[in-house]
């Protein structure tokens, strides 16, 4: 079996599921980190009870258990039809990496200085106007190099929408592997270069976030 011209093609089919649900996963995962991180900040003791579950159960849970949840659990005991499986594992891998996210931008908006919220008090700014100018901006760029490593953490945990039959890398890797047992060692070095490849320009810019942060707290 030749890399070049009998596995790359078959992997190459399952690139565009791969690389749709980690864009769409992200910028689902990203909003509910932001929400979910300021809900635990806010002063509604419900709001902060209700998020603070929704983070410790998908925290607590495995993503593998959570899709399989969605896919087969929630239809039969609830008759509720979520959509598709794109849809599924995508809500799911949003979820799970939203609950992390949330303790990055919760624990990030509480590491700015006191003295940064006092001196806008001092300014007469609302606490609208301190959190949008004076500590959101701060805190963002302590968020950067987790939400790039979080979001290199997403790439891999694509691999498992797999098990709900998708046809991602993984999937198409696992059903050449099936006809080509002997070869199985090198069809599955081949997906891991095809994951490398794609975790490359994230892991140069957590990097890169690396470098803001630390930028931003010396100013």
């Amino acid at each position: 079996m030749n890399p070049a011209t009998d596995i790359v093609p078959q992997l190459v089919r399952g690139l565009g599921t791969t690389v749709t649900i980690l864009l769409a996963s992200a910028l689902f995962a990203y909003l509910m980190g932001f929400i979910a991180g300021l809900c635990r900040l806010s002063k509604n003791v419900f709001l902060r009870k209700f998020t603070g579950l929704y983070v410790e159960v998908f925290r607590g849970t495995s993503l593998i258990v959570q899709l399989f949840w969605f896919v087969y659990a929630i239809p039969i005991l609830f008759g509720l039809n979520l959509g598709s499986n794109w849809i599924i594992g995508v809500v799911a891998i949003g979820l799970n990496y939203g609950a992390y996210l949330s303790e990055v931008v919760r624990s990030s908006i509480l590491a700015v200085a006191p003295g940064q919220s006092e001196a806008a008090t001092a300014l007469n700014m609302s606490s609208f106007q301190r959190m949008r100018l004076i500590i959101f901006p701060q805190a963002v760029r302590m968020m950067l190099p987790e939400f790039a490593n979080y979001t290199i953490q997403m790439l891999k945990g694509t691999a498992l929408v797999s098990l709900i039959g998708l046809g991602d890398i993984l999937y198409f890797g696992d059903i050449l592997r099936s006809s080509n047992l002997s070869h199985a060692p090198l069809i599955y070095i081949v997906v891991l270069i095809f994951y490398f490849v794609l975790a490359l320009p994230l892991i140069l810019f957590s990097r890169k976030a690396e470098g803001i942060a630390k930028k931003g707290a010396a100013s």
